[in-house]
């Protein structure tokens, strides 16, 4: 074998084992590689799996669920005839009346002067301290005033026998003059029933006047025509109706209703005094409203009574109760001061909707299991349909705490 020959055999054995060399380290710094990175892969998969959890657990903590509630619902066209009585110790229909007085004022400018002949009007309250059996006293029953002067009574009227409690039965009537004049206005007075006289019941029927008694005139004044002053007064009915009207409604105590056609306005336009002011005559219009209240709840009860078949006595509300129309009975010959019972008829299209208990429809969904909710419902048969959304939108059962469910009820219908 040649020199040569012998050391390239040399040479490749060397390479060999260097190649060799190289490639174990190389496995080696793989397997090395590979050792230190298995810790970095397990931290984060044990991070990704913990967010999962704490998002898991958190859609837990702040779960809610919220339920649509349509209740259930009857259209009725109401023309309904009622009764109801003032006393509300009475089992059935009640009503309050409000009474609101006051009075509106205007200038008419005078289109000239005439004989003016005007009778002095006021109020006063007749007593019985004679027995407890009624009197009857016809128009135009004279009473004698303290000053000496006569005046008369303008209705018919009855003053009440005196009740056992020992009070003396009273009413009250509107008198005028007996003659017209200047004279005749005075401040408070006493009266006499004139025809009395001589008999036991002079002394024990007796009357006083409700504040001063004003308006009478004769002599020349200025003067309007009646075209104008009918249609001052005319002017004057509607102020005075707005402005008593408003008065009424800021005095409603909630849960009552006053319907826009159970208000009555009295005045007596006969006797509206004039006073010159300026050239000008003032017209005074004094009255009272009188209105008609219901309890909203008793009274939407009655109607849902009257109109549905086999009602189970839940409560119920009718939105547009306020629109209905209102109608009372024998209007023209009632004596507001002095009613006791009213027949009416309400008219008009209405909603009857059945309330529905959130308190107890929400303590009957506590942690139940989202499939027992349609079972839950049949239990109420004033609900006419419902829909339950529950976030997070996996959860499969019902918040076991008040705050984390909301019921909305769809009382607008």
């Amino acid at each position: 074998m040649s020199k040569h020959l012998l050391e390239d055999m040399v040479r490749v054995k060397h390479i060999r084992k260097e190649t060799e060399a190289k490639e174990m380290r190389g496995t080696g710094e793989i397997k090395t590689n590979r050792a230190k990175n298995r810790p970095r892969y397990m931290l984060w998969s044990v991070a990704f799996i913990s967010v999962v959890f704490f998002v898991f657990a958190l859609s837990f903590l702040f779960s809610s669920a919220e339920v649509a509630v349509n209740p259930k619902t009857k259209d009725i066209v109401l023309n309904e005839n009622l009764f109801a009585s003032k006393d509300s110790k009475i089992d059935g229909l009640s009503f309050d009346l409000v009474v609101i007085s006051g009075e509106e004022n205007a200038a008419v400018k005078a289109s000239g002067e005439k004989d003016i002949f005007q009778k002095a009007t006021g109020t006063v309250v007749i007593y019985n301290t004679f027995s407890f059996s009624p009197q009857a006293l016809s128009i135009d029953t004279r009473l004698e005033g303290s000053n000496g002067k006569i005046y008369k009574t303008q209705t018919k009227t009855v003053v009440p026998g005196e009740p056992k409690t020992g009070t003396p039965g009273s009413v009250e009537v509107k008198i005028y003059g007996a003659e017209a004049g200047q004279e005749y206005n005075s401040g408070p007075l006493d009266f006499k029933i004139f025809g009395f006289k001589g008999t036991p019941k002079y002394s024990k029927f007796y009357a006083r006047s409700k504040g001063e008694i004003t308006g009478g005139f004769k002599g020349k004044a200025p003067a309007v025509s009646d075209t104008e002053k009918a249609a001052a007064v005319g002017n004057l009915k509607t102020a005075l109706q707005t402005k008593l009207l408003k008065k009424a409604i800021d005095q409603i105590p909630g849960g009552f209703v006053l319907f826009k056609d159970a208000i009555f306005l009295d005045i007596d336009d006969a006797n509206t005094p004039l006073a010159t002011k300026n050239n000008e005559l003032i017209m005074t219009l004094k009255g009272k409203l009188y209105g008609f209240l219901f309890n909203e709840q008793k009274l939407t009860k009655k109607i849902a009574e009257n109109n549905i078949e086999k009602y189970d006595g839940n409560e119920v509300l009718i939105p547009n109760i306020r629109d209905l129309i209102f109608s009372l009975s024998g209007k023209n010959n009632i004596s507001f001061d002095n009613m006791k019972n009213i027949n009416f008829n309400l008219s008009g299209a209405a909603k009857i909707i059945w309330k529905l208990d959130t308190n107890k429809f929400t303590a009957d969904l506590l942690g139940k299991s989202k499939k027992d909710f349609n079972q839950i419902l049949l239990r109420y048969p004033n609900i006419d349909s419902a829909t339950l959304t529950l976030s997070p939108a996996w959860k499969t059962s019902i918040p076991g705490q008040f705050k984390d469910i909301k019921i909305n009820v769809n009382y607008s219908k």
